[in-house]
């Protein structure tokens, strides 16, 4: 099996749940449409996010497309909404489940990146994953959440993704048609150490991790780029020619 895209998720509103699609176009910035398009602040302009909120993770929230619409289950009952024609009403049931006030902010070229030097998708193997996940003995879809990629791809080895940046700089990768540069693996924050459902904290997540990525860390990977092993999956930037094409799964990896 060749390198090929499996799965691709986005996260319409930031640090919360994601979708999985089929297929999604490139826009500004070379972000995926819709991904992380929405954040939610407090009444300082501060962002409300799974860093600095822990209980953001408690809120579970499901999408649907054209128009985009999320529903907020709860027991007993689902509130829905229109994301782009409902933001205030959208904000006041969030500022309910949060227990206290916040607003929306949208930008729809290219949304809110963790990274704004690499604000493409990020990207990560299956095997990748699979192998954290018995690191931590949580489950792939676990994993998966906890990680946030945008882009799965299967048919490699464990850290295969590390072939896609270089020693000093970007290195260039095609998934379709659509020309990547990957830049650099991803710095993790705190989210990863948490139950992606709970928020409870895995004692020594991180740690852990960083031992046992550095004592796993293949051969092909580029040890200059590591100041610290709590690194994982890949940024990247599209190139900017690119912007308006569609990224599909099924779609073929190459790569120098």
């Amino acid at each position: 099996m060749d390198a090929t895209l499996v799965r691709i998720t986005v996260y319409p509103m930031k640090s919360l749940d994601g979708v999985s699609l089929d297929q999604s176009k490139i826009v500004g910035r070379g972000a995926l449409e819709w991904d992380r398009r929405w954040a939610i602040v407090d009444e300082s302009g501060e962002l409300v996010n799974a860093k600095r909120s822990p209980r953001i993770q408690t809120v579970r929230c499901e999408f649907s497309h054209r128009p985009l619409r999320v529903s907020f289950p709860t027991v007993g009952s689902t509130a829905n909404f229109e994301l782009e024609s409902q933001p205030s009403a959208i904000a006041k049931h969030l500022s309910g489940l949060l227990g206290r006030e916040v607003s929306l902010i949208e930008n729809p070229d290219g949304g809110f990146p963790d990274d704004p030097d690499a604000s493409g998708p990020t990207l990560v193997s299956t095997a990748s994953l699979k192998t954290v996940a018995e690191w931590f003995d949580i489950s792939l879809d676990e994993c998966r959440r906890r990680f946030r990629a945008n882009l799965e791809i299967d048919g490699v080895p464990a850290f295969w993704e590390e072939q896609l940046y270089g020693k000093e700089g970007p290195k260039s990768f095609q998934v379709g048609s659509i020309d990547f540069l990957g830049q650099n693996p991803c710095q993790r924050c705190a989210v990863p150490t948490r139950d992606s459902l709970t928020g409870a904290v895995t004692p020594l997540f991180a740690k852990t991790f960083g031992q046992k990525r550095e004592s796993t860390l293949p051969a092909w990977a580029p040890i200059e780029r590591f100041d610290h092993f709590y690194r994982f999956s890949v940024n990247t930037n599209v190139v900017e020619s690119n912007i308006g094409k569609i990224l599909r799964v099924g779609d073929i990896v190459t790569y120098p």
